[in-house]
């Protein structure tokens, strides 16, 4: 497994020493001790180093860190240079990209810092797309009510150690597959996101994911375009825990999934337990967009 960490300077892609124990590109803040977490965004790779949709990515940054009250200037000329540095010369296929800003610049680098460039970090993992199965069988999904964001709107790195930490104390009930995704539900029962996806359900032909209260996603902006240009319907309002029984299909969308079929929620079959034809719809619809919108993170925006 090739892991590799990066800081980005005006001069490019610095290398940065990872400790052996590095698994996973999300594992940089409990290896380093100390590390001042911020925000962050995690994305993958097409074609070896293009981006679907970077510069949405970006802008949710620079919005993460608006919303935290920082004055910090993402600097997207550096980073984008980076990216295409670090990505074209990473041996996998593809990789697994996660973008981080943190909160301070640590002096621990020992590198030639100017200002602020010591707080952007780039970490590159080999990326493995979800099997064929995933979306011709769909998955299965368990709620996790303990589970909150303090900053909804924001990508916050914290996050990620709270739903680690959280996690780790569900397991499967006896005779259940262990869950593909968990589910964030308010205190009132209703379905918010999944730990690191959007949620949506089916009902008569109606797509109904929540409008508040939930992080945006990157897959579920272009989402809205494609039920815009399909002329299938849209409710922002989030389904209740009851309500499964009624729903016909379920989703979810992530940057490094697309869109994944849901047959069964905390054990309720959905639908026919079978992925349902707006979301085959949806996921055709989707891996057509992706084609066309691909870029280099140094080219520019059509």
């Amino acid at each position: 497994m090739v892991t590799q960490l990066f800081l980005v300077t005006p001069a490019g892609a610095q290398p940065l020493p990872l400790p052996p124990a590095a698994a996973h590109n999300s594992d940089i803040h409990t290896l380093f001790d100390n590390l001042p977490l911020g925000v962050y965004t995690a994305l993958r790779t097409f074609e070896h180093n293009k981006f679907l949709y970077l510069e949405a990515h970006l802008d949710r940054l620079e919005q993460s860190m608006a919303l935290l009250g920082w004055d910090f200037r993402l600097p997207r000329p550096d980073l984008c240079q980076a990216l295409d540095q670090a990505c074209t010369a990473y041996p996998g296929r593809d990789a697994r990209v996660r973008i981080d800003v943190l909160a301070a610049a640590p002096a621990r680098w020992g590198l030639d810092q100017r200002g602020d460039t010591g707080r952007v970090l780039i970490a590159l993992a080999p990326f493995t797309p979800p099997p064929d199965h995933c979306y011709q069988e769909g998955v299965s999904v368990d709620l996790a009510p303990g589970l909150h964001r303090d900053h909804p709107q924001a990508k916050t790195a914290d996050f990620v150690l709270a739903r680690r930490a959280e996690l780790a104390r569900h397991t499967a009930p006896a005779g259940r597959e262990a869950p593909y995704e968990y589910l964030l539900t308010d205190p009132a029962g209703y379905i918010l996101e999944g730990s690191s996806s959007n949620f949506y359900a089916v009902r008569q032909g109606t797509i109904w994911t929540a409008g508040e209260g939930v992080l945006g996603g990157i897959t579920q902006h272009i989402l809205f375009q494609l039920l815009e240009t399909l002329r299938l319907p849209l409710r922002h309002q989030a389904i209740h825990v009851a309500d499964l029984p009624t729903l016909d299909e379920a989703f979810l969308t992530s940057s490094s999934r697309g869109v994944i079929p849901i047959v069964r929620v905390d054990g309720q079959p959905i639908g026919s337990a079978r992925p349902g034809p707006i979301t085959h719809q949806l996921i055709t619809a989707y891996n057509q967009h992706v084609t066309q919108a691909l870029r280099r993170a140094t080219s520019p925006t059509p």
